[in-house]
């Protein structure tokens, strides 16, 4: 019989003190070497690890697992589930609270080039396309007051330069030209309860003109609330959420997809570009590349060659192996 996610589980909370999340359970899983065990080709293959701990617990009386607590969802061996105290959940509660005020060793801006390279690499986001990424840097807007309101930290385009005809190509720009597609991304550290609401209205004020509008975190509070309310202001309002892993980036995703615009919003976008040099700078050299039918990578932001060497050095995390 072939090792199942269910089998997975098991081994790991054999081997723990505690309940532990589904993204708990998974990364403890890598850590030990037990993910490469599974023959799974899926993209999320936490999501089908969740599911089936969802359905097991709620579905079969003979169950291993054990369901403990309710936001977020915790499991637990069933057969050792008297070596639990009887205020465990104040306990992780407590422990949720203290990861809520981590301090961080590494600056929001570090996070760029995690992002740059999600954007190009990543086959769930880009589809197989060359995304390349801008940085978009607040303080040369001109009112630099209100600026992380108006201007998203990264922005991003696709041009289909090496997957259409030059003359396609042509007579696209002579017709609708809508192949050019535009993204942008608002970037944090963390989302947890304390602050999910202003970051997400804060990319939906500066990401809302482009075809694609994200906003992107590195840590985001594993609280089935907070997720469902997520889910709720993605599918409201369409910007979607990315989370970025540090310490896996291949495994980085797309939580809830951006709702895809086929118009743009033009008069932010002068707005934009009649505030900010950066943006400004972006919208020339993307239009430089589409007459001359090429990318110039070097006017946009570097694609890293060694990202888990820079998250090592430079965000002091040691990537999984």
């Amino acid at each position: 019989m072939s090792y199942s996610f269910l089998d997975l589980a098991f081994d790991v909370l054999a081997k723990t003190a505690k309940p532990l999340t589904v993204p708990e359970i998974w990364q403890a899983a890598k850590e030990k070497e037990l993910t490469v065990k599974l023959r799974t080709s899926g993209k999320t293959p936490w999501n089908s690890l969740g599911a089936q701990l969802y359905v097991e617990v709620r579905d079969n009386d003979q169950s291993k697992f054990v369901k403990v607590g309710k936001r977020p969802a915790r499991f637990f061996l069933k057969e050792r589930e008297s070596e639990l105290p009887e205020d465990i959940i104040g306990r992780l509660e407590k422990e949720e609270a203290k990861k809520e005020k981590t301090k961080f060793e590494y600056h929001e801006r570090d996070l760029h080039p995690l992002l740059t390279y999600f954007a190009y690499t990543n086959p769930s986001f880009n589809r197989g396309r060359s995304i390349y990424t801008k940085t978009i840097y607040h303080e040369k807007s001109m009112r630099s007051g209100y600026s992380e309101w108006i201007h998203p930290d990264i922005v991003g385009f696709y041009l289909p330069l090496e997957d259409w005809e030059a003359d396609v190509i042509e007579f696209n720009r002579v017709s609708d030209n809508n192949s050019l597609r535009l993204f942008s991304f608002e970037l944090k550290r963390s989302l947890t309860k304390a602050n999910y609401r202003e970051s997400y209205f804060q990319a939906v004020s500066n990401s809302s003109w482009a075809h694609e509008g994200y906003l992107v975190a590195a840590e985001i509070l594993q609280d089935d609330e907070l997720l469902a309310e997520l889910e709720r202001l993605a599918s409201s309002f369409g910007i979607g959420i990315i989370h970025i892993d540090p310490q896996d980036l291949d495994s980085s995703t797309i939580l809830y997809p951006a709702r895809i615009k086929e118009s743009l919003d033009w008069e932010t976008i002068n707005k934009l570009c009649t505030q900010n040099t950066d943006f400004k700078k972006f919208l020339q050299d993307v239009k430089i590349d589409f007459e001359s039918k090429r990318v110039h990578s070097a006017e946009y932001d570097e694609i890293a060659k060694d990202i888990r060497a820079y998250i090592k050095s430079r965000l002091k995390i040691k990537p999984l192996a």
